[in-house]
C-alpha cells in the first residue's frame, strides 16, 4: 500500500476481490452493504495495520459501513429525489449509487480512475448551489488548503442540503497539527498516519467546518447501536459523523 500508487490498486483490487470474498465466506461478520457475512475480514492500515475491518466483496471499511447505516436509516438519500455529488467514490458505494433511480449522481476525483469529473476540490467546475447532498469521506486530510476546499464544498451545495465531510481525526487532541515543512514521505507517514496525508485533525475540525458557514452536527451513530452490531459490523465505536448543512 505504501508503494503502489492508489489508482492502480483501486484496479488491481477489482480483479482480486471476488477470490478473497469466496474464499472468506462465513457468518461470523456482516457486510452491512451488500449483506453478505464472512468468517473474518480483512487486515487494513499504511502505518498501523487495523486486523479484520476490510470487508472482501465491497472492500469496505469501518468508516464506510457506519456512513452506510447511518445513510440508509437516518436520511432520505435512498427515496428523495437528490442532485448528489461524491467525492473520491469508493468502490463500496460507486455501484450501488449508480442504480439508484431517484438521484442525479456525480463522482469527482483529481486522479480516480473511477470518477466521473476530474476537478480539484479547491476549484470544481460547478455553479453555485448545484447539489442536495454530497459525500467526502477522508479527502480533505490530503487537501494543503483545506479552508479553500470547505468553501467549495459550501458554495456548491444547495440552501437546505447535507454534506458529510469525515476525515481521520484524534478525539485526544484538541488542535489539528500540520507542518508544511514536513515533504519526506516516511516522516509524514510516522507522523501523520499516512504518506499522502498533510494534517493530523484534532476536535477543532468541526468548529473550522462552522467557521465557513456550514451548521454541523457530530453524529455518534454507533451509540444508537447495540455492542452486538458494533462487533457484528465492525464499526468504529464511538466516531462522530460531520453532518454539514447549508441554512
Amino acid at each position: 500500500m505504501n508503494t503502489i500508487p492508489r489508482p492502480l490498486l483501486i484496479r488491481l483490487s477489482y480483479l482480486a476481490r471476488p477470490f478473497v470474498a469466496f474464499f472468506l465466506r462465513g457468518n461470523k461478520y456482516t457486510d452491512p452493504i451488500d449483506g453478505n457475512s464472512y468468517r473474518k475480514f480483512l487486515p487494513y492500515g499504511y502505518e498501523k495495520v487495523r486486523e479484520n475491518v476490510l470487508a472482501p466483496g465491497t472492500l469496505s471499511l469501518e468508516r464506510h459501513r457506519l456512513f452506510w447505516l447511518y445513510l440508509k436509516n437516518e436520511t432520505s438519500f435512498f427515496s428523495e429525489k437528490l442532485r448528489v455529488l461524491h467525492f473520491a467514490p469508493e468502490q463500496a458505494f460507486l455501484k450501488r449509487f449508480r442504480t439508484l433511480k431517484n438521484i442525479t449522481y456525480t463522482t469527482t476525483d483529481l486522479n480516480s480512475p473511477i470518477a466521473d469529473v476530474k476537478a480539484d476540490i479547491c476549484n470544481l467546475p460547478f455553479k453555485d448551489n448545484s447539489f442536495d447532498f454530497m459525500i467526502c469521506n477522508h479527502v480533505l486530510e490530503h487537501i494543503p488548503d483545506d479552508t479553500k476546499a470547505m468553501k467549495e464544498l459550501y458554495r456548491v451545495l444547495a440552501p437546505n442540503g447535507t454534506a458529510i465531510v469525515q476525515v481521520p481525526y484524534d478525539r485526544n487532541r484538541t488542535t489539528t497539527f500540520e507542518d508544511n515543512s514536513i515533504t519526506d514521505p516516511r516522516e509524514r507517514a510516522a507522523i501523520f498516519g499516512q504518506y499522502d496525508h498533510v494534517r493530523v485533525y484534532g476536535m477543532d475540525y468541526f468548529d473550522k467546518l462552522q467557521s465557513v458557514g456550514f451548521k454541523v452536527d457530530s453524529v455518534d451513530y454507533t451509540a444508537k447501536l447495540s455492542e452486538k452490531e458494533v462487533e457484528k459490523y465492525r464499526l468504529p465505536k464511538g466516531e462522530l459523523l460531520p453532518v454539514c448543512r447549508k441554512v
